[in-house]
Order: structure tokens, then sequence, then C-alpha cells
């Protein structure tokens, strides 16, 4: 880009700043209708400029690109305005129970539309076939609803779908794959995520479905009604890690080709009607997690392949006709964990011998026929449960600890120095030992893998993980809390969340609003055991007031490679304030000069651009030491007049204080004398100067932050819609 053209871009951008954010009038009107039919929707609503600082609205170019409403306890129905909205990108009103009634036909109308989001509402009736018209959308997530009818086959159009949730609703029917000119699921060779999970759907696994060209890495299929047999060309898709397809009626013969499966680390088959031989598993060498449970298969030993799998933690084979002595090697896999081989006919002595891996957990073979015990030295976290077996019926041994029933008590992350710390009524001590407000939910995980509920180091990683990403997103979050471990009837686990406000004692509506946004859209991916999940997520009721005071400014929304970028622009001061004041759009619009001249985005790897800038920067030091830090394709180099005064410019106004920062009428000014050192003439130059900004600046524009209004000067995170 020449020279001109950058400094004519730059003042662009002011100009932004200076006519502020006059929303399309047809997307105006199409948001005002909307919100008419909803209640509790955000205070600031009423404006007539919804680009101007309405919560939960991003806007490009004055077009309304994103909406997103998570968990504000809306309650209404999304009416056909929606599809006005020719320019939206990005709809999310997870968690909010009471939005009711169908989706409208009219989404069909949204043809930019990459993210649509409404996990956890209360939407019922069929799925629009005008839901596959939807040609740049990558991330469908209408689980936990009560959507019913059959799947729409026009998903099937979707051909840059990365990610289709379904589950939990009341689909019946069967899964569509494609015939003549009629689509189908076999068509989305790009799409990562099949969840049709807890549904109604009956009917066989189509053979078509599955085709060695998918990219597929979850096939999650549980709690249905499906039939007939598992299709051999599940064994065609390579790139599988989790197939869930327990809790049906499926029969016949596990395909052997299954074992081609070299990537898949969770298999789960319980609870189905499978007969034949027991699958061999040999070569599937990432396999952590099997479930067999529950089948008919051909009465056998226990197979040989387990002791070779050295990925192996949990194997769960109940009821699945296994009968003969119990190989000492099966305890030997280096990371098993959890075996549990109960209610089958296994006989004979039980030893472990000294070779049992050193991380083995619990043992679990009840109502066998063993006869004997061949007791262990050390192994005080082992825990061994024999339950009617006749070895638990010989005089002297029904007192002993492997022959009565126990369960482990399940961890609570409450830490012990916060017991005697006294908080007022409804909050809550959080893990850091501060009272507050927290944002809870429950995270439900779907691909239970290689986990004993009563270690609670698993809950720690998962705890450590959350705050990195919402360090890494620069949220305002002291700490997180995950307690209450549950697997319920669906082989589900659960786990109550609780998310601690940083700053003060309860989060604004736009923190609310980010937080869901981050977890519902999979921009957090929880270490691997715990495979894919979702959020339900409870009523918030404490937001922080609302009454900051008046002031004057407009929101900075920017979009950089057509992506929408995170919180990074935000003034730190509005973390200790919680107010917003003209020199926090100065913060925000400093971010964004120092984006333009680095062609940086302000978070990238959880690394902000003002720290990397300011960490790299010498002034004794030819263009002050940013040579690798600049975007040479501006040519902001030495022969180019004024570069340090850009760097200058938007170091000032990047200032950790306010009060160090200058007015933007100062900024508008000092880009004027910029462009003075490159020859051209700013008034002539620019629509809007440093004179106009100040008239502006005397009171013809409210501030949009006003009342609850939109608290961030940035946008929201980009979807990971390539979760592990």
């Amino acid at each position: 880009m020449g020279q001109r053209s950058q400094v004519l871009l730059l003042l662009a951008f002011i100009k932004f700043l200076v006519v502020g954010a006059q929303t399309d009038p047809n997307d105006a009107a199409a948001l005002m209708a909307l919100g008419s039919s909803w209640e509790n929707k955000p205070s600031n609503w009423v404006r007539s400029d919804p680009c101007g600082g309405w919560v939960g609205i991003e806007c490009i170019n004055s077009r309304v690109t994103s909406i997103i409403l998570t968990s504000m306890n809306l309650t209404g129905q999304l009416s056909v305005d929606i599809g006005s909205l020719s320019e939206l990108q990005t709809l999310d009103l997870s968690s909010n129970t009471f939005m009711t009634g169908p989706l409208p036909q009219a989404i069909g109308n949204l043809k930019k539309l990459s993210i649509l989001c409404l996990t956890g509402c209360g939407f019922s009736g069929p799925i629009p076939n005008e839901i596959g018209s939807l040609p740049q959308l990558l991330y469908l997530a209408l689980n936990t609803n009560r959507f019913s009818g059959q799947i729409p086959s026009s998903i099937g159009n979707l051909s840059n779908l990365d990610y289709l949730d379904l589950t939990e609703n009341q689909l019946s029917g069967s899964i569509p794959v494609s015939s003549g000119n009629k689509s189908g699921l076999d068509m989305l060779l790009q799409t990562k995520h099949f969840h049709l999970g807890k549904n109604q759907l009956s009917g066989t696994i189509p053979p078509q479905l599955f085709s060695s060209n998918m990219k597929l890495i979850h096939v999650l299929f549980d709690n249905n009604n499906l039939s007939g047999i598992i299709p051999s060309t599940l064994g065609l898709v390579q790139t599988l890690e989790v197939v869930r397809l327990d809790r049906n009626s499926l029969n016949g013969s596990v395909p052997s080709n299954i074992s081609n499966l070299a990537n898949l680390r969770e298999l789960a088959l319980s609870n189905n009607s499978l007969t034949g031989p027991m699958p061999n598993l040999t070569s599937m060498n990432l396999l952590n997690y099997v479930d067999m449970s529950n089948n008919s298969f051909d009465s056998s030993g226990v197979p040989p392949w387990i002791s070779s799998l050295q990925s192996l933690t949990t194997l769960m084979m109940e009821r699945t006709q296994l009968e003969g002595p119990i190989p000492v090697n099966l305890f030997s896999p280096p990371n098993i964990e959890i075996v549990d081989l109960s209610n089958n006919n296994l006989n004979g002595t039980l030893n472990i011998s000294t070779t049992y891996s050193h991380k083995l957990q619990r043992i679990i073979l009840r109502n066998n026929s063993i006869a004997k015990f061949e007791p262990i030295t050390g192994g005080n976290n082992l825990t061994i449960s024999l339950e009617d077996n006749p070895v638990c019926e010989v005089t002297g041994q029904v007192t002993e600890s492997y022959c009565n029933n126990s369960t482990s008590s399940l961890p609570n992350s409450m830490p012990p120095n916060c017991l005697q710390l006294s908080c007022s009524s409804d909050q809550v001590a959080s893990p850091n030992c501060k009272c507050g407000y927290p944002y809870k939910g429950t995270l439900f995980f779907r691909a239970l893998s290689s986990l004993d509920l009563g270690n609670s180091s698993y809950y720690v990683a998962v705890e450590e993980s959350l705050m990195q990403t919402f360090q890494s997103y620069d949220l305002p979050v002291d700490s997180v809390s995950l307690s209450n471990p549950t697997i319920d009837s669906f082989g589900y686990l659960g786990l109550s969340l609780q998310v601690f406000p940083s700053g003060d004692d309860r989060f604004n509506k736009t923190g609310i609003t980010m937080i869901g946004y981050v977890l519902n859209n999979l921009s957090f991916s929880p270490p691997r055991l715990f495979g894919p999940f979702f959020l339900i997520a409870s009523i918030y009721d404490y937001y922080a007031g609302s009454n900051k005071g008046k002031s004057k400014g407009i929101i900075i929304g920017a979009a950089v490679g057509g992506s929408l970028l995170l919180v990074g622009y935000m003034d730190p001061e509005y973390y200790m304030t919680q107010q917003l004041t003209e020199k926090s759009d100065v913060y925000s619009f400093g971010v964004l000069l120092l984006e333009l001249i680095t062609a940086r985005r302000p978070i990238e790897q959880g690394k902000h651009i003002v720290k990397e800038v300011r960490n790299a920067m010498d002034k004794t030091k030819e263009l002050y030491n940013l040579h690798e830090i600049l975007d040479p394709a501006i040519g902001l180099g030495t022969t180019l007049k004024g570069s340090e005064k850009f760097v200058d410019l938007a170091m000032r106004c990047v200032e950790e204080s306010g009060a160090e920062r200058p007015t933007m009428g100062e900024v508008v000014k000092e880009i004027e004398n910029i462009m003075q050192l490159f020859g051209l003439n700013p008034i002539v130059e620019s629509a809007s100067t440093s004179e106009t900004y100040d008239v502006a600046g005397k009171g013809h524009y409210d501030h949009p932050y006003i009342d609850d209004g939109f608290n961030y000067s940035g946008s929201f995170p980009p979807s990971m819609t390539d979760p592990k």
C-alpha cells in the first residue's frame, strides 16, 4: 500500500470515530422489530442507533454483522425480521431458556452468516429447510432445545460447515443422505463434528453417510433409537478421534475394519445388541477409552490385545460374556487407570502381580466367579471391588475392603483456606478468597474419557485451561471453580462451573455475554481427555450498576482480514473503575493505530500488541528499534518522514493512565501535522478535521455506554471451530 493511501486510511478511521456509527436504516428497523417482541432485552436497546453502542451488537461500515446476547434471560421469539439483516455474520442467543417458538424460515436469507449458536434455548418445531441456504455457515449449534421432526436434508448443502451440533432435541426419523437431487449429510466433506446424540433418531446408520474423503473427528450418535448394523464405511474415515454409538439398538457384528481408525481415542459401543466376536483393536495405539459394555458378544476370554494398547486408560466391558481366568498382563498397560469387567463369567484367581501400572486406580470385578485373590503389597491408591464373587463368601473375607461396596467421594474445589471467609448474602468465596457474584452454569462433556471422578487433578487441569483462555482474551475474570462432578444416565459428565469477576464483585452485561460467547463457540478447548462439551448457563441477576455518568465518544468497531477481533481495544482503567470516558475511546484508537502500522491483531497468541511494542521500543535507535514489528508493506521506514511520529502518537494514546493520554481533538491535530509532513493538505484530504471533532465533542453525541451499554471498545473473539 502506498504512503498516501496509508495516511488516507488512517483518516478514514478518524472520520469513522468523528461521524459516529450511523446504522443502516433497514438494519436499525429490523433490530427494533426484533427487540419489540423480547422481554429482558438490554436497557440501552432504546436508542435510535444500534451501531452506536447497543449491548451485543457489532457493526462494520454501519451494517449489523453480529448479535451476541448469551445468558441475557431474553424472553420471546425470534421474529422473521432477523432475515432483513443481510450482512449478519454471527447470531448467538445461547443460554436464553425462555427464547421459544419456531426458528423462522427467514433465517435462510442470511447469506453471510457464519456462526449460528442457539444452544440452551427453548426453540421448538421443525428445523426449517432454509437452514441449508447459508453458504458461509461454519458453525451450527442448535443443541439443547426442543426442535422436532426430521433433520433437514438441506443441511448437506452447507459445504463450508465445520461444526454440526443437534444434540438433545426431539428430532426423529432417519439420518438423511443424498439421493438424486436430494442433499444429505454425506455431502459435508469439510465437517469435523457430527453431534446428533440424545434425540429420537431411528432407522439404520446409512453406509453412504461415511467416506474416505471426510474430515470428521467426532461422530456422536449416542442415546437414539438407531438400529441395524454399524456400517463398515465408518472405518474409512481415518481422521476420527471420538465415536459414540452407545445407547441405541444396533445389532450384528462390529466391522473388522474399525481397527483401521488409527487416530481414534474414544470408542463407546455400550448398551446395544451387538453380537459376534469381540472386535480386535490391536492396532489402535492412540485409543484411551473403550466401552463395550452391555452387548451380546460371543463368549470369549479376556481379549489379549488389551495389554498392547499403550495409551489405554479406561476399559469398560461389563456384561460382555467374558469367561475364564483373568490374565496377569491385563493390568500392565502403562496408562491404565480403570478396569471394569463386572457381571461376566470370569473365574479362578485374581493375581494383579507386581507389574501392574502405577496409574491403576480402580479394578471393578463385581458379580463374577472369582474364587481367590492374591493380596498385593503397596497399592494404597488402588481400589478393588469383588462383591458378589465366591471369594467374598469365604469365612473371614467378608469384612475385607474389596468385598464391601464403596463409592469414591467426589471432590469439591472449595479451597480450605477460604472456609472462614464470610461473604454477604448470595455472594460466593472465590478460589482466590474474594467474595463476589459468579457467573454460574454446568459444563457437559459428551465423550467421557478415562476419568476417575474422585481424582480432583483432572478438574484442576480444566480450571487452569479455562483461566488461560479467559486471560488470553483479556476478559475480566479473577478465577474459576469446578465442583460436583456427576455422570447422568446418558453418560455425560457434568461439572458445576463458577466464573468469578475481576476488579469488582460482579460482572456487567457485556462481560457475561463475552464469557458465554467464548464458552459456547469453542474458543475454549478443554484438555483432550474431556472431549467435546457444551455449556448450560444459569441466569445472572447481579449485573454491575449502569449509571456511570455522561460522557462523549463512540465505540470503535474494527475488522481485519474479515475476522472479528477481541477486547484488546479496551481501556485498562475500565477494569478498575467500571467507567468509560472520552479517554477510553482514545486508548481504543491507539490500539487501532498499532494494529494498522504492525499488521497484527490486538491479541495474538495471548500477547497484547501494546505490551509487545512497548517492550521492543527503544527511542535511542533507528525507527525506535521496531523494524521487526512494523509492517514493511506500508513503508514505515527511515525513508518515510513522520514514521516515529505515528508510533509516538499511538503510544501516547495507550498510556495506562487516562490522564496521560491526549484528547481525541489533539489526536486529530497530530494526524494533521503528520499529513503536512507528507506534503498533504489535511483540509482537502479529510472530510473531518480536528475542528469538526472539537465541535462534535461539545455535546452532540450521547455516549453509547451509558445505562448498561456496550462496555468494551472491541469485538467478540473468533470461534474456534477445530476443537479436539
